[in-house]
């Protein structure tokens, strides 16, 4: 026979907000210990003179004030709607990630005052590196895929010994090859061609692999059905496969451009005006590296949150023809 206490208690453990609760609880006196850096011995053992005064206690009470906060936020939230739960995620990350920055103690003045210069020469060179190197090594790509799907042993050995040799080298030992390199053979070019180039080389490699893998998904029957149509091969190629690969070329796609854009930095060492070039010039003769480290870093995360939503929608848009 249950007594009505224990009836009571029985219910209130299977209800789902007391088990996060208890958890929380348990969680935030785990961490308290690590936050606070301080032991249970420690925390038990008699303290000479006043606890106050020592700073053991209150260094345990803040970090389990801070634990709790952390555990109840992580419980809590489950219970909010998803688009609810992401935005309150962002949130409290880019609040932390501003109080991670006060630490630094920037100048404001001195960032503001820069940011015309980062955004006007340095995001557009940026841009410009990397738009023009995603054609050129694009067009690599999808050429040296279509060798690497071909029956010709020569072309398929150029294919392969070139995705292998540009995807086994560090793309700054490229840059530096093709800069310093090329005028050893009589072709001179200058910085920003030069890291056009490099990029366009390695990240075609890599593009050739998203492309081959994109072209094979195709059922074969595909091929054969337009070549019984009286089709070419570039027809089939315009109007039949490609069309059908774009959803699974896209992803791998954006991600290599977003890449990109931040591989693009590499080319400062050649002296191209690029973000990252002006960062570190701009804050290295008045020692603000930090200033214009942070905001380079900033412009960078934009740019790649907005080539990320561009990349959502172009998915969505290839995709809807496999939505029922």
């Amino acid at each position: 026979m249950l007594y009505p206490d224990t009836v009571e208690s029985e219910v209130l453990v299977h209800k789902p907000w007391f088990i996060a609760l208890i958890f929380a609880l348990v969680l935030a006196v785990f961490l308290s210990f690590n936050l606070s850096g301080t032991t249970m011995g420690e925390l038990m053992r008699p303290v000479i003179g006043e606890p106050l005064e020592s700073g053991l206690y209150g260094r345990f009470a803040i970090a389990f004030v801070i634990a709790v906060i952390l555990c109840l936020n992580l419980v809590l939230i489950g219970f909010a709607p998803l688009k609810v739960q992401i935005g309150i995620v962002w949130l409290e990350l880019l609040v932390l990630f501003i109080g991670f920055v006060e630490v630094f103690d920037l100048s404001l003045p001195f960032i503001w005052d820069k940011l015309p210069f980062l955004l006007g020469q340095g995001v557009l060179t940026t841009l410009y590196v990397s738009a023009i190197s995603l054609v050129f090594a694009s067009i690599i790509g999808i050429t040296a895929a279509i060798a690497k799907l071909s029956t010709n042993g020569f072309a398929y050995g150029i294919a392969t010994f070139y995705t292998s040799f540009f995807r086994g080298l560090p793309l700054l030992m490229q840059i530096y090859l093709i800069y310093l390199g090329l005028p050893q053979l009589g072709i001179v070019l200058d910085a920003v061609p030069s890291g056009i180039l490099a990029l366009s080389l390695c990240i075609g490699a890599y593009m050739t692999e998203i492309f081959r893998s994109g072209i094979a998904s195709i059922d074969r029957g595909q091929w054969e059905a337009s070549r019984s149509m009286g089709f070419g091969f570039g027809l089939t190629m315009r109007r039949i496969i490609l069309p059908q690969a774009l959803p699974v070329i896209i992803p791998p796609m954006g991600n290599m451009f977003i890449g990109m854009l931040k591989d693009s930095s590499l080319v400062s060492v050649l002296g191209v005006w690029e973000l990252t070039f002006l960062a570190r010039t701009i804050g290295q003769p008045t020692f603000h590296h930090m200033e214009m480290l942070i905001a380079a870093a900033l412009i960078y995360w934009i740019l790649s949150v907005c080539l990320e939503l561009i990349q959502s929608r172009i998915e969505r848009h290839y995709g809807r023809s496999k939505v029922r």
